[in-house]
């Protein structure tokens, strides 16, 4: 029996398997497709943009490099101080100009090699995942489609065809259609469509006719990407035409033409899906032995690209989480609080979508919306408000303390030697920064060397801080002034890693 078997082999649910495996736990996942590769994963298709919180992510687990190389980034900047991004992102299709973003009004940011967002795709991603796993002694068995799911109060098991998959935990990453939700008996709820949304690689006779970028009309929206033949469309039918029939050339011809306001000619179809705004979420993360995570535990709509890095911040909370409780040593309720924290930033997430699509509506309600949301982006307060929703850095999670650093995540912080916080989080461990002149955490620390890591010293910039206790996903748990109080660490401490 394994101790957690997961369900879906895209990014979240390698993530996720990494952050396990990582943490010495024994992990089987359960992949539906056969094979690994698809036209839908690569370029551009499978094209995905990773926020900084991200590729934080992966740079604090010593991943930043293979995934700049399996992207094709050889320009990536690093960073030796905190300036404008390269590339900010969008609104409802209305892009932000980097040059506006206020980078000394966002929270806490010090420089970091991964301060920028990277443009990827699924099967960089999966690939760079894949292998991590592989070291960690991960298994992954595809062509394995789960039918039925059942547990008690010790085990939970996966079933497929004839064979059963044991495990302490299962955890479904298998993906908006997810069957896991469905077979666990979750609850599942949001509003329905406004529109019928398609990616379509075709030939263009006449590409000259349409307009590169995002492009918001009076009858719906279309994006024409640098890629040749790779179009996007948008159509306000309510979500009627999605998945109802086979989209046809004939019919992606009618709505481009409809929604670009051309003749435009597509002259062939090599790929095309469609897809909706419907915005739904589960109730809870977890029945029982069975946990969600990424597009089983939420689905939206596309716009602003964040369903990605929902997913991963997803993997991020649980993985240390289910680990503690594998383990042995999890404090009570250590396990619940993944949906506690994930749940209300999913929930705005979902949001967020919905109010562009309500942007994008092609009526004169709408549209007026959308000259007051350009004249905002016009604004140096507008567009870093906007960016600071997108990159992920306003998110702060309710843990009660008081300090305004505790619940976000976590900067970059530097010791005098060059050691950064994310040199110290490779392992998976949580970390106890200590700059007070006498080392004032160095003994309590001792009773959670095993689940974090001890390092002292003066910090290049120290924000203020006398000490902080990051947790493993890179959430600050605790910060302490320059005379740090030794019982109120011991107190977070316990309440994130258990009994020293």
């Amino acid at each position: 029996m394994h101790d957690v078997v997961i369900v879906g082999a895209g990014p979240v649910g390698l993530f996720l398997a990494c952050e396990l495996g990582l943490a010495g736990c024994s992990v089987l996942v359960l992949e539906r497709e056969p094979e690994p590769r698809s036209p839908w994963k690569a370029d551009p298709l499978g094209m995905r943009g990773l926020s900084a919180t991200s590729v934080e992510a992966f740079y604090r687990r010593g991943l930043l490099d293979p995934l700049l190389k399996a992207s094709g980034v050889d320009d990536y900047p690093g960073a030796d101080e905190p300036r404008p991004p390269r590339g900010a992102g969008h609104f409802a299709g209305m892009m932000l100009d980097p040059a506006k973003v206020d980078v000394a009004a966002l929270p806490f940011r010090l420089a970091s090699p991964a301060m920028e967002g990277v443009m990827t795709s699924l099967e960089a991603v999966e690939a760079v995942l894949s292998e991590r796993a592989s070291m960690l002694g991960v298994e992954v068995r595809r062509g394995v489609a789960v039918s039925g799911i059942a547990q008690d109060d010790e085990i939970a098991v996966a079933r497929a065809g004839e064979h059963e998959y044991a495990a302490r935990w299962v955890v479904g990453c298998d993906g908006g259609r997810s069957a896991v939700r469905g077979l666990a008996g979750f609850g599942f709820a949001g509003t329905e469509p406004q529109f019928t949304g398609y990616v379509v690689l075709a030939g263009i006779a006449d590409p000259g006719k349409l307009r590169p970028g995002f492009n918001l009309t009076p009858t719906g929206m279309y994006l024409r990407t640098p890629a040749e033949g790779y179009v996007g469309m948008l159509e306000f039918d309510g979500g009627a035409f999605d998945r109802s029939q086979r989209p046809t050339r004939e019919h992606l011809q009618a709505v481009l033409r409809r929604v670009s306001g051309t003749d435009v000619t597509l002259s062939d179809v090599q790929l095309a899906s469609s897809f909706t705004d419907r915005a739904m979420q589960t109730t809870t993360y977890r029945q029982g032995r069975v946990l969600l995570a990424g597009d089983a535990a939420h689905i939206h709509s596309p716009l602003g690209a964040q369903g990605l890095n929902l997913g991963l911040g997803d993997a991020m909370n649980l993985g240390w989480k289910l680990a503690a409780a594998v383990h042995g040593y999890a404090p009570d309720g250590l396990v619940d609080t993944y949906t506690r924290e994930r749940h209300p930033i999913g929930a705005r997430v979902l949001d967020w979508t919905r109010a562009q699509t309500a942007v994008m509506r092609p009526d004169p309600h709408a549209q007026a919306i959308q000259g007051l949301m350009r004249d905002l982006l016009g604004t140096r307060d507008g567009t870093t408000y906007v960016f600071d929703q997108i990159s992920g850095s306003s998110i702060r999670h309710d843990l009660g303390g008081e300090h305004p650093l505790v619940g976000r995540n976590a900067p970059d912080l530097r010791l005098e030697d060059g050691t950064r916080l994310g040199d110290l989080m490779r392992d998976g461990r949580g970390v106890a920064l200590d700059f007070s002149v006498d080392r004032r955490l160095s003994g309590s620390a001792t009773g959670w060397e095993s689940r974090m890591r001890y390092a002292a010293g003066t910090a290049r910039d120290d924000l203020g801080l006398g000490a902080v206790l990051v947790r493993p996903d890179g959430v600050v748990a605790w910060a302490g002034d320059r005379a740090p109080d030794r019982e109120a660490f011991e107190r977070a401490a316990g309440r994130w890693f258990g009994s020293p």
